[in-house]
């Protein structure tokens, strides 16, 4: 397969779940066939070469465009495209695909999310329906802006995400209904694209997890009373649920186990996830070169989740790290989890049942042990990325052969 892979950000490195999915799905890909990697590079880095991704055949970057300027916040309320989608507006990429798609024949282009919907749009204007396009889907963008809308304080923030909702709906609707394929995290995800687009090529690649890396060491037990909840920390579904937890759940949590410790962790916490750091047994660590430690040093990993989209890879990765989790139902979206089997469940206001599954966790170690070997397991047969690689490449493969 020849394959040019566009996406708006730079995969490696791999620290968050966008971009470790877009990076294994790269790999996969560069394994079958001759990989062109497209991006937009991250603002003040090396933008990547071939050296950060030797399996691909080349490696081009791009200028992220600037987001959020007034002007394009004006059309994004008033104009067509809405903000999500002008954010990621270029001349200068849009220069670079159609170069790329004119100079050279591509069996597939595989655009990483709606983010790149404009380039598909121009891709399908100049090649017409030799332009085999296919969207990766890290989550239904509508969907992910409409919880936004019923979680977020702000009337206007509110309007605007109501607005722009609508406006990303009926982008995802033409792209159903137009492109060559899809690929989504979640059999949940592909049923609800399916009412909208029934006759939509779409398939099921699951996020993952490097099982094996992992892994080492997740069968020790620790008599820790330290619980962690993992993520970007400038991503707002993560800043909601650290600070609606902290706020909410912490306090009674705290009076009831004085000597546990929560633990925030991820990179760029914005100022109201800094402060966290301020309430007692609380610690907010800002961005870490690894986070291994801190799971094999943890009672427990909570993804107290309340709105977003998509599947979480911070649960994958507490499973692989053999990390009992409790989750809140929408946290453990479109994961195959079984509540009291490999996983506790908690909604993200009831106290009493965090309370609870804490109590539970500390005072057997045959529960832990027992809770932790089921998610371990199902990592390893359902959701390491080899699996998911070879099954990502298979998919394109058939349809290219034209067998789904």
């Amino acid at each position: 397969m020849r394959i040019l892979f566009i996406s708006p950000r730079q995969c490696w490195p791999a620290r968050s779940g966008a971009k470790l999915r877009e990076y294994h799905f790269a790999r996969a890909l560069a394994e079958r066939g001759r990989l062109t990697y497209l991006h937009f590079a991250d603002p003040g880095v090396e933008p990547l070469t071939r050296k950060d991704l030797p399996f691909c055949h080349d490696v081009v970057a791009i200028p992220k465009p600037a987001a959020y300027g007034p002007a394009k916040l004006v059309q994004g309320v008033f104009g067509h495209w809405p903000l999500p989608i002008l954010n990621y507006t270029s001349q200068e990429m849009s220069a670079a695909v159609e170069r790329m798609t004119r100079t050279g024949p591509y069996d597939l282009i595989h655009l990483d999310s709606i983010h790149m919907v404009r380039y598909g749009e121009a891709i399908g204007r100049h090649i017409g329906n030799k332009a085999r396009l296919v969207y990766n889907w890290h989550n239904i963008e509508s969907e992910a802006m409409r919880r936004f809308s019923a979680t977020v304080a702000s009337p206007a923030k509110r309007l605007y995400a109501r607005l722009t909702a609508s406006k990303l709906a009926s982008l995802e609707q033409h792209i159903l209904q137009t492109s060559f394929g899809h690929v989504v995290c979640s059999a949940r995800e592909r049923e609800e694209l399916a009412r909208i687009a029934p006759s939509a090529r779409i398939a099921v690649i699951e996020n993952g997890v490097d099982v094996a890396g992992l892994a080492a060491g997740a069968d020790a037990l620790t008599e820790s009373h330290k619980i962690i909840f993992v993520g970007l920390m400038d991503y707002y579904p993560n800043v909601e649920a650290a600070t609606s937890f902290a706020q909410r759940i912490w306090p009674v949590l705290r009076q009831q186990f004085p000597k546990l410790n929560l633990w925030i962790v991820g990179a760029n916490p914005v100022p109201a996830v800094t402060q966290l750091g301020n309430l007692e047994g609380v610690t907010v660590t800002g961005t870490v070169p690894e986070v291994r430690p801190y799971y094999r040093d943890a009672l427990a990993a909570i993804v107290p989740l309340r709105t977003g989209g998509g599947t979480r890879l911070k649960i994958l990765e507490a499973m692989a790290a053999g990390v009992p989790v409790i989750s809140t139902p929408l946290g453990a979206e479109g994961l195959t989890v079984t509540a009291g089997e490999n996983i506790l469940m908690a909604d993200p206001d009831d106290a009493e049942t965090w309370l609870n599954h804490l109590e539970y966790l500390m005072e057997s170690a045959s529960a832990r042990k027992a809770l932790s070997a089921a998610a371990l397991d199902l990592v390893r047969t359902s959701y390491d990325w080899e699996i998911l690689g070879r099954k990502l490449s298979d998919t394109y493969e058939d349809w290219l052969r034209g067998e789904v």
